[in-house]
């Protein structure tokens, strides 16, 4: 996709960082990721085992699921394919991501202990580019992170990623702007959900849960910035490309994100309540709440 406009988006913050363990050199940077940034580590990688390396090509995914996944608590592997031996080396391998992934982020942010809770575990061995997919599922067009079949209720998305590609390709990305001026582009054209509609999605199983006007307005905001092609072309933004090696860190809840290009990448999900950030007050819950003048429920 062509952009027009000038780059005016400078949300990355890159730290010197060699290890995932308790000994490395940046910790307690809560504000800095609840303002919206993207924290990069460029020395950072995922070492894997020479072992492990065959696990980067797209034949051990099952061809249901565009990723390869643990679901916690229970640790099962969805979307693989492969002899039991083989599924048991890349459980395995996707586990000590998850692993070091929390204890990493635990030590960059010690306001979140006791309170971070574990998502799914991904592998993505796909490649992004090319991929053939409505404009509602396509994520090389910039949006915040919400589920239509998974009402977050203001619940935070902290996601850890790591470009694993074995061939120096980088994981090609796009940000734009902040959330508040984001939020302020389209409120003006969100309607207020029908009377009784959350009721029935989730009583008709479209919805794990009951969908909050905050998860309402959450989806209009992703689903309006995918449809508006011009929005996707001038709006504030910029590329960024992670190396291979690199690890980063972000709210996709908050930070207007696409993937461009890239293949081979590991993600780790948490979940954070609103009420647990060291300050709430940043969170997409209480600024659409501000602008609205109301509470989201």
């Amino acid at each position: 996709m062509e952009m027009t406009t000038e780059t005016r988006v400078d949300i990355v913050r890159e730290f010197p960082d060699t290890t995932w363990a308790d000994d490395g050199p940046t910790r307690s940077v809560e504000a800095v990721l609840e303002d919206g940034l993207v924290l990069s580590f460029p020395q950072l990688p995922f070492v894997l085992s020479e072992a492990e390396r065959k696990f980067l090509d797209e034949r051990w995914a099952d061809g249901r699921a565009k990723n390869i996944s643990l679901r916690w608590p229970g640790g099962e592997l969805r979307g693989a394919a492969g002899e039991a031996g083989d599924l048991a080396a890349l459980k395995a391998m996707v586990t000590r991501y998850a692993e070091l992934s929390e204890a990493f982020a635990l030590r960059l942010f010690p306001h979140y202990r006791g309170t971070l809770r574990r998502g799914n575990t991904s592998f993505r061995p796909a490649q992004v580019a090319g991929r053939e997919t409505s404009w509602r599922k396509d994520d090389t067009r910039l949006h915040i992170d919400a589920f239509p079949s998974n009402p977050m209720h203001g619940t935070r998305l902290l996601r850890v990623f790591c470009n694993v590609n074995p061939h120096g390709q980088p994981r090609e990305w796009r940000v734009g702007e902040p959330f508040p001026a984001h939020a302020r582009r389209y409120l003006a054209s969100i309607t207020r959900p029908l009377p009784g509609s959350a009721w029935l999605m989730h009583a008709m199983g479209i919805t794990k849960r009951r969908r909050t006007e905050y998860d309402h307005v959450m989806l209009q905001l992703h689903d309006q910035a995918k449809a508006d092609l011009a929005f996707q072309r001038d709006a504030p933004q910029a590329r960024v490309d992670f190396a291979p090696g690199t690890t980063w860190v972000v709210y996709s809840d908050q930070v207007l994100h696409a993937a461009m290009g890239g293949q081979h990448m590991l993600e780790q999900t948490f979940y954070l309540d609103v009420e647990q950030l060291q300050r709430p007050e940043t969170s997409p819950l209480r600024t659409l709440e501000r602008l609205l003048n109301r509470p989201l429920r």
